[in-house]
Protein backbone atom coordinates (compact mmCIF):
# COMPACT_ATOMS: atom_id res chain seq x y z
CA UNK A 1 0.00 0.00 0.00
CA UNK A 2 1.21 3.52 -0.84
CA UNK A 3 1.15 6.32 1.69
CA UNK A 4 -1.76 8.75 1.11
CA UNK A 5 -0.62 12.01 -0.49
CA UNK A 6 -1.61 15.51 0.59
CA UNK A 7 -3.03 18.07 -1.86
CA UNK A 8 0.42 19.74 -1.98
CA UNK A 9 2.09 16.40 -2.77
CA UNK A 10 -0.38 15.85 -5.64
CA UNK A 11 0.18 19.38 -6.94
CA UNK A 12 3.96 18.89 -6.98
CA UNK A 13 3.46 15.53 -8.71
CA UNK A 14 1.74 17.35 -11.62
CA UNK A 15 4.64 19.87 -11.65
CA UNK A 16 7.10 16.95 -11.82
CA UNK A 17 5.07 15.58 -14.75
CA UNK A 18 5.36 18.99 -16.46
CA UNK A 19 9.14 18.88 -15.99
CA UNK A 20 9.36 15.29 -17.28
CA UNK A 21 7.29 16.18 -20.37
CA UNK A 22 9.45 19.24 -21.11
CA UNK A 23 12.66 17.23 -20.59
CA UNK A 24 11.49 14.43 -22.90
CA UNK A 25 10.77 16.95 -25.68
CA UNK A 26 14.27 18.49 -25.67
CA UNK A 27 16.91 16.48 -27.58
CA UNK A 28 19.67 15.47 -25.16
CA UNK A 29 17.62 15.76 -21.96
CA UNK A 30 16.09 12.69 -20.31
CA UNK A 31 12.78 12.74 -18.43
CA UNK A 32 14.17 9.83 -16.41
CA UNK A 33 16.71 12.22 -14.86
CA UNK A 34 13.82 14.38 -13.59
CA UNK A 35 12.27 11.27 -12.01
CA UNK A 36 15.61 10.22 -10.49
CA UNK A 37 16.44 13.64 -9.06
CA UNK A 38 12.81 14.24 -8.03
CA UNK A 39 13.02 11.12 -5.85
CA UNK A 40 10.14 9.24 -7.51
CA UNK A 41 12.03 7.14 -10.10
CA UNK A 42 11.59 3.78 -8.33
CA UNK A 43 7.90 4.44 -7.59
CA UNK A 44 7.42 5.39 -11.26
CA UNK A 45 9.06 2.16 -12.50
CA UNK A 46 7.29 -0.10 -9.97
CA UNK A 47 3.90 1.55 -10.71
CA UNK A 48 4.34 0.96 -14.45
CA UNK A 49 5.30 -2.64 -13.68
CA UNK A 50 1.87 -3.10 -12.05
CA UNK A 51 0.25 -2.64 -15.48
CA UNK A 52 0.23 -6.41 -15.97
CA UNK A 53 -2.19 -9.33 -16.48
CA UNK A 54 -3.43 -9.06 -12.87
CA UNK A 55 -4.36 -5.39 -13.44
CA UNK A 56 -6.21 -6.34 -16.66
CA UNK A 57 -8.19 -9.03 -14.79
CA UNK A 58 -9.10 -6.63 -11.98
CA UNK A 59 -10.29 -4.03 -14.52
CA UNK A 60 -12.41 -6.40 -16.65
CA UNK A 61 -13.90 -8.05 -13.56
CA UNK A 62 -15.24 -4.63 -12.55
CA UNK A 63 -13.02 -4.38 -9.45
CA UNK A 64 -12.12 -0.78 -10.25
CA UNK A 65 -11.16 0.25 -6.70
CA UNK A 66 -8.76 -2.71 -6.41
CA UNK A 67 -7.38 -1.89 -9.88
CA UNK A 68 -6.91 1.78 -8.85
CA UNK A 69 -5.02 0.83 -5.67
CA UNK A 70 -3.01 -2.03 -7.21
CA UNK A 71 -1.66 0.06 -10.09
CA UNK A 72 -1.03 3.19 -7.95
CA UNK A 73 -3.27 4.89 -10.53
CA UNK A 74 -3.48 8.28 -8.77
CA UNK A 75 0.31 8.65 -8.99
CA UNK A 76 0.43 7.66 -12.69
CA UNK A 77 -2.61 9.76 -13.70
CA UNK A 78 -1.26 12.97 -12.10
CA UNK A 79 2.23 12.42 -13.53
CA UNK A 80 0.98 11.63 -17.06
CA UNK A 81 -1.49 14.55 -16.88
CA UNK A 82 1.47 16.86 -16.15
CA UNK A 83 3.39 15.39 -19.12
CA UNK A 84 0.45 15.88 -21.51
CA UNK A 85 -0.09 19.49 -20.39
CA UNK A 86 3.65 20.07 -20.86
CA UNK A 87 3.59 18.97 -24.50
CA UNK A 88 1.11 21.74 -25.34
CA UNK A 89 2.52 24.45 -23.04
CA UNK A 90 5.97 24.22 -21.38
CA UNK A 91 7.56 22.42 -24.35
CA UNK A 92 6.32 25.18 -26.70
CA UNK A 93 7.93 27.82 -24.46
CA UNK A 94 11.15 25.78 -24.57
CA UNK A 95 10.94 25.66 -28.37
CA UNK A 96 10.73 29.47 -28.39
CA UNK A 97 13.83 29.88 -26.20
CA UNK A 98 15.75 27.27 -28.23
CA UNK A 99 15.03 29.39 -31.32
CA UNK A 100 16.04 32.70 -29.69
CA UNK A 101 18.63 31.85 -26.97
CA UNK A 102 19.87 28.39 -27.92
CA UNK A 103 23.29 28.66 -26.23
CA UNK A 104 21.82 29.74 -22.86
CA UNK A 105 19.16 26.98 -22.91
CA UNK A 106 21.77 24.29 -23.60
CA UNK A 107 24.05 25.82 -20.94
CA UNK A 108 21.26 25.64 -18.33
CA UNK A 109 20.51 22.00 -19.13
CA UNK A 110 24.24 21.18 -19.15
CA UNK A 111 24.50 22.66 -15.63
CA UNK A 112 21.41 20.73 -14.50
CA UNK A 113 22.91 17.45 -15.72
CA UNK A 114 26.19 18.29 -13.91
CA UNK A 115 24.11 18.96 -10.80
CA UNK A 116 22.21 15.68 -11.22
CA UNK A 117 25.49 13.74 -11.46
CA UNK A 118 26.51 15.27 -8.10
CA UNK A 119 23.00 14.62 -6.71
CA UNK A 120 23.02 10.91 -7.63
CA UNK A 121 26.71 10.34 -6.89
CA UNK A 122 27.03 12.04 -3.50
CA UNK A 123 25.22 9.28 -1.57
CA UNK A 124 26.48 6.40 -3.71
CA UNK A 125 28.98 4.34 -1.70
CA UNK A 126 28.90 0.98 -3.51
CA UNK A 127 31.95 1.44 -5.75
CA UNK A 128 33.86 -1.80 -6.31
CA UNK A 129 35.49 -3.58 -9.26
CA UNK A 130 32.14 -4.62 -10.78
CA UNK A 131 30.29 -1.28 -10.35
CA UNK A 132 33.29 0.69 -11.68
CA UNK A 133 33.32 -1.53 -14.81
CA UNK A 134 29.53 -1.09 -15.27
CA UNK A 135 29.86 2.68 -14.74
CA UNK A 136 32.64 2.93 -17.37
CA UNK A 137 30.54 0.89 -19.84
CA UNK A 138 27.60 3.25 -19.24
CA UNK A 139 29.92 6.22 -19.84
CA UNK A 140 31.24 4.73 -23.13
CA UNK A 141 27.71 4.01 -24.41
CA UNK A 142 26.55 7.52 -23.44
CA UNK A 143 29.48 9.19 -25.25
CA UNK A 144 29.11 6.91 -28.30
CA UNK A 145 25.42 7.77 -28.74
CA UNK A 146 26.20 11.50 -28.74
CA UNK A 147 28.50 11.14 -31.77
CA UNK A 148 26.30 8.91 -33.97
CA UNK A 149 25.05 10.28 -37.30
CA UNK A 150 21.27 10.49 -37.82
CA UNK A 151 19.33 8.39 -40.35
CA UNK A 152 16.81 9.76 -42.87
CA UNK A 153 13.07 10.05 -42.12
CA UNK A 154 11.14 6.77 -42.38
CA UNK A 155 7.32 6.57 -42.10
CA UNK A 156 7.05 2.76 -42.37
CA UNK A 157 4.49 1.79 -39.70
CA UNK A 158 6.59 -1.09 -38.27
CA UNK A 159 9.52 1.31 -37.93
CA UNK A 160 7.22 3.93 -36.32
CA UNK A 161 6.14 1.29 -33.76
CA UNK A 162 9.82 0.52 -33.07
CA UNK A 163 10.49 4.29 -32.67
CA UNK A 164 7.72 4.40 -30.06
CA UNK A 165 9.32 1.57 -28.08
CA UNK A 166 12.77 3.21 -28.21
CA UNK A 167 11.60 6.79 -27.54
CA UNK A 168 10.19 5.99 -24.07
CA UNK A 169 13.70 4.98 -23.01
CA UNK A 170 14.17 8.65 -22.04
CA UNK A 171 11.37 8.31 -19.48
CA UNK A 172 12.58 5.03 -18.02
CA UNK A 173 16.38 5.31 -18.38
CA UNK A 174 17.98 8.43 -16.85
CA UNK A 175 20.62 9.82 -19.20
CA UNK A 176 19.19 8.36 -22.40
CA UNK A 177 17.27 11.05 -24.29
CA UNK A 178 14.31 9.64 -26.22
CA UNK A 179 14.17 12.82 -28.33
CA UNK A 180 17.84 12.55 -29.30
CA UNK A 181 17.35 8.85 -30.17
CA UNK A 182 14.49 9.93 -32.48
CA UNK A 183 16.84 12.44 -34.16
CA UNK A 184 19.33 9.58 -34.74
CA UNK A 185 16.50 7.41 -36.13
CA UNK A 186 15.55 10.30 -38.44
CA UNK A 187 11.98 10.67 -37.13
CA UNK A 188 12.15 13.46 -34.52
CA UNK A 189 10.32 16.02 -36.68
CA UNK A 190 7.72 13.52 -37.94
CA UNK A 191 6.85 12.12 -34.48
CA UNK A 192 7.46 14.96 -31.99
CA UNK A 193 6.70 18.00 -34.15
CA UNK A 194 4.44 17.22 -37.14
CA UNK A 195 2.35 14.55 -35.37
CA UNK A 196 1.88 16.59 -32.18
CA UNK A 197 0.93 19.65 -34.26
CA UNK A 198 -1.56 17.53 -36.26
CA UNK A 199 -3.14 16.31 -33.02
CA UNK A 200 -3.28 19.85 -31.65
CA UNK A 201 -4.92 21.12 -34.88
CA UNK A 202 -7.39 18.20 -34.83
CA UNK A 203 -8.50 18.97 -31.26
CA UNK A 204 -8.88 22.66 -32.22
CA UNK A 205 -11.04 21.67 -35.22
CA UNK A 206 -13.21 19.32 -33.12
CA UNK A 207 -13.82 21.96 -30.43
CA UNK A 208 -14.81 24.48 -33.11
CA UNK A 209 -17.18 21.94 -34.71
CA UNK A 210 -15.11 21.58 -37.90
CA UNK A 211 -14.74 17.93 -39.03
CA UNK A 212 -13.26 18.75 -42.43
CA UNK A 213 -9.97 17.13 -41.35
CA UNK A 214 -11.63 13.70 -41.94
CA UNK A 215 -11.31 14.37 -45.68
CA UNK A 216 -7.69 15.56 -45.33
CA UNK A 217 -5.63 12.51 -46.39
CA UNK A 218 -2.33 13.99 -45.15
CA UNK A 219 -3.76 14.83 -41.70
CA UNK A 220 -5.35 11.37 -41.31
CA UNK A 221 -2.07 9.68 -42.33
CA UNK A 222 -0.16 11.76 -39.74
CA UNK A 223 -2.74 10.87 -37.04
CA UNK A 224 -2.41 7.17 -37.97
CA UNK A 225 1.38 7.47 -37.59
CA UNK A 226 0.87 9.15 -34.18
CA UNK A 227 -1.51 6.33 -33.09
CA UNK A 228 1.07 3.64 -34.02
CA UNK A 229 3.83 5.64 -32.31
CA UNK A 230 1.69 5.96 -29.13
CA UNK A 231 0.98 2.20 -29.20
CA UNK A 232 4.71 1.50 -29.52
CA UNK A 233 5.45 3.94 -26.67
CA UNK A 234 2.91 2.23 -24.38
CA UNK A 235 4.37 -1.19 -25.25
CA UNK A 236 7.91 0.05 -24.58
CA UNK A 237 6.90 1.74 -21.33
CA UNK A 238 5.37 -1.43 -19.84
CA UNK A 239 8.14 -3.71 -21.22
CA UNK A 240 11.01 -1.49 -20.00
CA UNK A 241 9.36 -1.01 -16.60
CA UNK A 242 9.17 -4.78 -16.01
CA UNK A 243 12.80 -5.21 -17.00
CA UNK A 244 13.98 -2.21 -14.93
CA UNK A 245 11.97 -3.15 -11.83
CA UNK A 246 13.68 -6.57 -11.88
CA UNK A 247 17.13 -5.00 -12.40
CA UNK A 248 16.55 -2.39 -9.65
CA UNK A 249 15.39 -5.08 -7.25
CA UNK A 250 18.31 -7.47 -7.84
CA UNK A 251 21.18 -5.27 -9.07
CA UNK A 252 20.53 -1.83 -7.61
CA UNK A 253 24.20 -0.88 -7.04
CA UNK A 254 25.25 -1.84 -10.59
CA UNK A 255 22.16 -0.16 -12.10
CA UNK A 256 22.90 3.12 -10.30
CA UNK A 257 26.56 2.94 -11.43
CA UNK A 258 25.42 2.39 -15.06
CA UNK A 259 22.99 5.32 -14.80
CA UNK A 260 25.75 7.57 -13.40
CA UNK A 261 28.05 6.61 -16.28
CA UNK A 262 25.27 7.03 -18.81
CA UNK A 263 24.29 10.51 -17.56
CA UNK A 264 27.95 11.60 -17.57
CA UNK A 265 28.28 10.34 -21.15
CA UNK A 266 25.15 12.25 -22.18
CA UNK A 267 26.97 15.55 -21.44
CA UNK A 268 28.39 15.18 -24.96
CA UNK A 269 24.87 15.62 -26.40
CA UNK A 270 24.18 18.63 -24.19
CA UNK A 271 27.52 20.45 -24.75
CA UNK A 272 26.27 24.08 -25.06
CA UNK A 273 28.86 25.29 -27.58
CA UNK A 274 27.63 23.73 -30.81
CA UNK A 275 26.25 24.77 -34.16
CA UNK A 276 22.96 23.25 -35.21
CA UNK A 277 23.20 21.48 -38.59
CA UNK A 278 19.97 21.76 -40.58
CA UNK A 279 18.59 19.56 -43.34
CA UNK A 280 19.09 21.19 -46.77
CA UNK A 281 17.28 20.73 -50.08
CA UNK A 282 19.04 20.30 -53.46
CA UNK A 283 19.27 24.11 -53.81
CA UNK A 284 21.06 24.49 -50.48
CA UNK A 285 18.07 26.01 -48.65
CA UNK A 286 17.02 24.72 -45.19
CA UNK A 287 14.07 22.26 -45.23
CA UNK A 288 11.15 23.51 -43.11
CA UNK A 289 8.66 21.43 -41.09
CA UNK A 290 4.90 22.08 -40.98
CA UNK A 291 5.48 24.85 -38.41
CA UNK A 292 7.92 26.67 -40.68
CA UNK A 293 10.84 25.64 -38.42
CA UNK A 294 14.13 24.33 -39.84
CA UNK A 295 14.60 20.56 -39.61
CA UNK A 296 17.55 19.64 -37.31
CA UNK A 297 20.00 17.06 -38.66
CA UNK A 298 22.74 17.08 -36.03
CA UNK A 299 25.13 19.32 -34.06
CA UNK A 300 28.71 20.45 -34.72
CA UNK A 301 30.52 21.03 -31.40
CA UNK A 302 33.28 23.58 -30.80
CA UNK A 303 35.33 24.94 -27.87
CA UNK A 304 34.09 28.17 -26.22
CA UNK A 305 35.91 31.44 -26.88
CA UNK A 306 36.62 33.06 -23.49
CA UNK A 307 37.00 36.41 -25.24
CA UNK A 308 33.28 36.50 -26.11
CA UNK A 309 30.72 37.95 -23.68
CA UNK A 310 28.15 35.26 -24.65
CA UNK A 311 30.59 32.57 -23.42
CA UNK A 312 30.59 34.07 -19.92
CA UNK A 313 26.78 34.36 -20.01
CA UNK A 314 26.66 30.67 -20.93
CA UNK A 315 29.02 29.78 -18.04
CA UNK A 316 26.73 31.78 -15.72
CA UNK A 317 23.74 29.75 -16.92
CA UNK A 318 25.68 26.49 -16.41
CA UNK A 319 26.16 27.58 -12.78
CA UNK A 320 22.44 28.49 -12.61
CA UNK A 321 21.56 24.96 -13.81
CA UNK A 322 23.76 23.43 -11.08
CA UNK A 323 22.16 25.72 -8.45
CA UNK A 324 18.66 24.62 -9.53
CA UNK A 325 19.60 21.00 -8.77
CA UNK A 326 21.24 21.91 -5.45
CA UNK A 327 18.08 23.84 -4.53
CA UNK A 328 15.96 20.76 -5.37
CA UNK A 329 18.29 18.65 -3.23
CA UNK A 330 17.93 21.08 -0.31
CA UNK A 331 14.14 21.24 -0.75
CA UNK A 332 13.86 17.42 -0.83
CA UNK A 333 15.94 17.05 2.36
CA UNK A 334 13.93 19.78 4.10
CA UNK A 335 10.58 18.10 3.26
CA UNK A 336 11.89 14.71 4.38
CA UNK A 337 13.06 16.13 7.74
CA UNK A 338 9.68 17.84 8.31
CA UNK A 339 7.84 14.58 7.56
CA UNK A 340 10.09 12.69 10.01
CA UNK A 341 9.40 15.30 12.71
CA UNK A 342 5.61 14.93 12.13
CA UNK A 343 5.74 11.11 12.33
CA UNK A 344 7.78 11.11 15.59
CA UNK A 345 5.28 13.37 17.35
Amino acid sequence: MHQPRSFLDNFFLVIKGLCMGAANKVPGVSGGIVAFVGGFYEEFIYSLQKLNSKAVKLFFNGRFKSFYQYTNAQFLILLIFGMLVSYFSVSRILDYFLDHNELLVWATFFGMILGSIYYIGKDYDSWNQRTILVGVLGLIVGISISFLSPATENDNLFFIFFCGIISVSGMTLPGLSGSFILILLGNYVLLLVDSVNALYDTFSDIFSGDFGFLDNAERMETLKILAIFTLGSATGLVTFSHLLSYVLKHYKASTTAAILGFITGSLGVLWPWKRTMYKMDHLGNPVLDSNGDKVILNYERYLPNLGHTETWWAILFVILGILILLLLDWYGKNRKEKKQVRTTR
